[in-house]
């Protein structure tokens, strides 16, 4: 998947793939200036809404494996912004306590169970209660492998309806980090400062916030959204497993359509913003 730019020199649009650093050296097709494009955006962010583009496109079975890995990189994000909060809160010094995280996840940066299990412990510490939504019906867990791991052709609603619990449950884990999510935000900055520091001369660097449904959801609503009636006044059901079940799915369809709505809004308004000072996006 890729993304357009602008080029700073001459104004006119390159296309960029998504870099995992969030950093793209670009040379401009048109008139062969070099730039850099750091993209403020997180991994799991970028990995979600390709998963999106994937099964707006009618991708679905590639659209579950970003979505699979979008929660994945999520539990990561939730770690180094625990470790990195603690430390801010402890006067360690930031530096030190990036490589220190650096350092211990090369240990389990392949495993991915161990790397849950650093998640349960991170939650368990940070809340003081235990993270009761990590069971295999909670993460899709059974959907997905058989997706990925036994080849099933999934249908678009059940796409839609894996895609609604991961969105779900990040946006739950993003609320309730709240302030904390800026520590392993600005971890993403330190890295683009040490790579600004080592451009070339004749380098030119372009910061670009490219809207997400999470950013959306995080900086609030950007439209009054109306009630949908019967779904909204729906009270939760009192008893039964299988109802319980049917309106935790209904509500998250529900929160994810709400996010996609609003990032069709936000985009709209970046590029409104990008037109009006004479910008392609």
């Amino acid at each position: 998947m890729d993304f357009p730019t602008t080029c700073p020199i001459c104004g006119r649009e390159n296309r960029a793939e998504y870099a995992d650093s969030s950093v793209h050296d670009l040379t401009c097709v048109h008139c062969g200036a070099r730039y850099c494009v750091l993209v403020r955006k997180q991994k799991f962010e970028v990995l979600f809404d390709l998963g999106t583009r994937a099964l707006m496109d009618g991708y679905a079975r590639e659209a579950v494996a970003s979505f699979a890995a979008a929660l994945e990189r999520f539990f990561e994000f939730y770690v180094r912004a625990y470790v990195l909060e603690r430390a801010s809160d402890t006067a360690v010094d930031f530096g030190a306590a990036t490589a220190a995280l650096a350092g211990t996840w090369r240990h389990v940066a392949s495993q991915s169970e161990r790397q849950l299990g650093m998640f349960a412990l991170a939650y368990l510490l940070r809340e003081g209660r235990e993270p009761d939504f990590l069971s295999p019906a909670a993460l899709g867990a059974d959907f997905r492998n058989r997706v990925i791991h036994r080849g099933e052709l999934p249908t678009r609603g059940d796409v839609e309806g894996y895609a609604a619990q991961v969105f779900a449950l990040i946006d739950r884990l993003l609320t309730e980090l709240g302030g904390g999510a800026k520590q392993a935000e600005l971890a993403q900055e330190q890295a683009f400062a040490l790579h600004l520091a080592a451009l070339p001369d004749g380098v030119t660097a372009v910061f670009e916030e490219h809207p997400g449904m999470f950013r959306a959801r995080r900086f609030g609503s950007l439209v009054p959204m109306p009630k949908t009636g019967k779904t909204d006044a729906q009270p939760a059901p009192r008893s039964g497993m299988n109802s319980v079940r049917a309106y935790q799915q209904a509500q998250q369809q529900a929160l994810f359509q709400r996010a996609l709505t609003e990032r069709g809004e936000l985009l709209k308004r970046f590029k409104g913003g990008m037109e009006d000072t004479g910008q392609k996006v």
